[in-house]
């Protein structure tokens, strides 16, 4: 049995090609509704199809393997202006992202406090998360956290 502190091997110490890494734990979540609310002119849609969605999360390292998601969620176009838009994730991950805003702090957490440059960063979270993210991916969320947000709701100051 493991205790604190004592040296466990890593199990995919040496593995160079990505197929003999261990299969991902699959965790599956729905989001797919009949009916929801335009967010844009706030009328009625109706639910005008189904799309899927994986999605990577912080693993564990005990279990050795990583974690994904998978979302099911639906489709929607409103009767009134005929927009179309999904149900909301907006909670779980940015939209076109792979990962979940959990993979996302850590990193640039580990970058930004811990003072990690981006290589390290990567291997940290996969040997203490088994998540991989590409090194130049974390270097985008650390410039994007730094950078000022574009509000259109605020009043200029007068001049």
């Amino acid at each position: 049995m493991d205790r604190p502190g004592d040296y466990v091997a890593d199990a995919t110490e040496g593995i160079t090609r990505v197929e003999d890494l261990p299969p991902p734990l699959v965790e599956r979540r729905s989001r797919d509704y009949r009916r929801r609310r335009c967010p844009h002119c706030g009328g009625r849609a109706r639910r005008c199809g189904r799309a899927h969605r994986v999605l990577h999360d912080l693993g564990t390292a005990r279990g050795g393997r990583p974690l994904d998601i998978h979302v099911s969620y639906s489709t929607h176009q409103c009767s009134s202006c005929r927009r179309c838009f999904n149900a909301d994730m907006d909670d779980l991950a940015l939209p076109k992202c792979h990962y979940t805003h959990r993979v996302q702090q850590r990193a640039v957490r580990l970058v930004v406090e811990d003072g990690l440059p981006y290589r390290a960063a990567s291997w940290h979270l996969w040997r203490d998360n088994r998540v991989f993210v590409p090194f130049a991916t974390i270097q985008n969320w650390v410039e994007a956290a730094g950078e000022k947000r574009r509000t259109s709701h605020r009043r200029p100051i007068p001049g």
